[in-house]
């Protein structure tokens, strides 16, 4: 990982709390990320992975507490070292090559020969000028994906973005992060998917009603859980 891209790292949150209507969603977590490993966030539903990812790139602002990258608040020149991919992407009613256009263009990212290498490095050259929103589903979350690399971000935080997908696409889009990861993006990527997990985890984050229960290297988590709750989500049992 190049030093240019460390500068946003480390991620901490200190007491980090979301409440909607007097329910807690997110509780009081105290949390550190650095640089180098693909860190997955992992839990049950409900468990706040998905707030906790809108909290980090600042599209939630918490009830109380901090997100700090590298020791400073958030804001909207931070926020644009950072890119975001949901579990479904919004495209414009345009060419895929269009939809990426626009996104280059809105951060003056590269122009024409750019465009062109993001969409051959996510497999969709062929398909440039054809309406975005024709895509199948596996092809438009590459398109989301291309839209994000196409920022060079720093972090690159993923929301559950293979959860409706075929095998064959969750390993397309498997092959893209992961390249991303060793051209030196920093990877969260949150996934209720244990064997995704496995494949792709240096560290994992657990989260129960709200709480960090474990972050630990994913070989210790996987083969050694602490908690109760992490054991019986890995074995398959409902966890309360």
């Amino acid at each position: 990982m190049t030093a240019e891209k460390r500068h946003l790292l480390p991620l901490e949150t200190r007491s980090l709390v979301y409440e909607i209507a007097g329910k807690r969603l997110i509780d009081r977590i105290d949390l550190r990320i650095s640089a180098g490993p693909i860190t997955v966030v992992m839990g049950p539903n409900g468990a706040g992975k998905s707030i906790l990812l809108r909290l980090l790139h600042g599209l939630k602002t918490p009830t109380s507490g901090q997100v700090l990258w590298a020791r400073q608040m958030p804001n909207e020149r931070l926020r644009q070292r950072q890119a975001m991919v949901f579990q479904r992407p919004v495209l414009l009613r345009r060419s895929v090559a269009a939809n990426l256009d626009f996104v280059m263009r809105l951060r003056k990212a590269g122009g024409k020969d750019r465009c062109n290498e993001l969409l051959r490095k996510v497999g969709l050259e062929k398909q440039a000028h054809q309406n975005a929103r024709d895509l199948s589903g596996g092809e438009q979350q590459r398109l989301a994906l291309a839209r994000a690399l196409a920022m060079d971000p720093e972090v690159l935080l993923l929301d559950e973005p293979t959860a409706s997908l075929d095998p064959a696409s969750t390993a397309g889009i498997e092959r893209i992060v992961g390249a991303a990861h060793r051209d030196g993006t920093k990877i969260v990527f949150v996934t209720h998917d244990i064997g995704q997990a496995r494949r792709l985890a240096d560290e994992v984050i657990f989260l129960h009603h709200g709480r960090v229960v474990e972050q630990a290297p994913a070989a210790v988590f996987f083969d050694q859980p602490e908690s109760p709750a992490a054991r019986d989500y890995l074995t398959g049992h409902i966890v309360l």
